[in-house]
């Protein structure tokens, strides 16, 4: 059972929430931004190089030209590998713990996985930046010498940046998991 609802990011851009239940204790929450356009991309690959040609015009030297035709390549391929991500999608199983990937442009994909031991709760904490209240998503992990203590706060969904609606949503789909794990035996 898949579910897709849209919603916006903080900056205001258009996202796409996808809930899938694969059983009773296991969800899958999706968030994916806006794929890379490939307008923009060929209007910024097209200023940086008419800027060259007219460096190059007025002092005639062809490394100009070299010059910028290399530092776009090698900036888009930082830029697709590293920074533009696609997806951002959380795998919360009761039994065993939560899976936090993210799909890189490129089609890299980072995953890290903390045991469900390790995970004190998930919670919505908020945070000012630049005059203006953002909400995200963490999952604060239990301290192993304090058991009322956290040890660290993890964040999710750090390139989208979901406002709080969306937020919201995860937060429901991951606590209704983790009340299970609490009451079951």
């Amino acid at each position: 059972m898949a579910e897709e609802r849209r919603f916006l990011s903080a900056s205001g851009v258009p996202i796409a929430l996808r809930r899938r239940q694969h059983s009773a204790s296991c969800r899958e929450l999706a968030v994916r931004g806006p794929r890379l356009q490939l307008r923009s991309l060929s209007a910024a690959t097209s200023a940086v190089w008419l800027a060259a040609y007219g460096l190059f015009a007025l002092c005639e030297n062809s490394m100009v030209l070299s010059a910028a035709i290399f530092i776009t390549l090698i900036g888009l391929i930082i830029y697709l590998h590293f920074v533009k991500v696609d997806q951002e999608s959380l795998l919360v199983i009761g039994s065993l713990g939560i899976q936090v990937t993210s799909a890189y442009a490129s089609g890299k994909e980072s995953t890290t996985f903390i045991e469900m031991g390790q995970v004190k709760d998930v919670v919505i904490n908020e945070a000012i930046h630049m005059q203006k209240v953002i909400y995200y998503l963490c999952i604060l992990l239990q301290d192993p010498e304090d058991p009322q203590g956290v040890s660290e706060v993890v964040p999710l969904f750090q390139s989208s940046k979901p406002r709080l609606d969306c937020l919201i949503e995860v937060y429901k789909s991951c606590q209704e998991i983790l009340e299970q794990r609490k009451t079951a035996p």
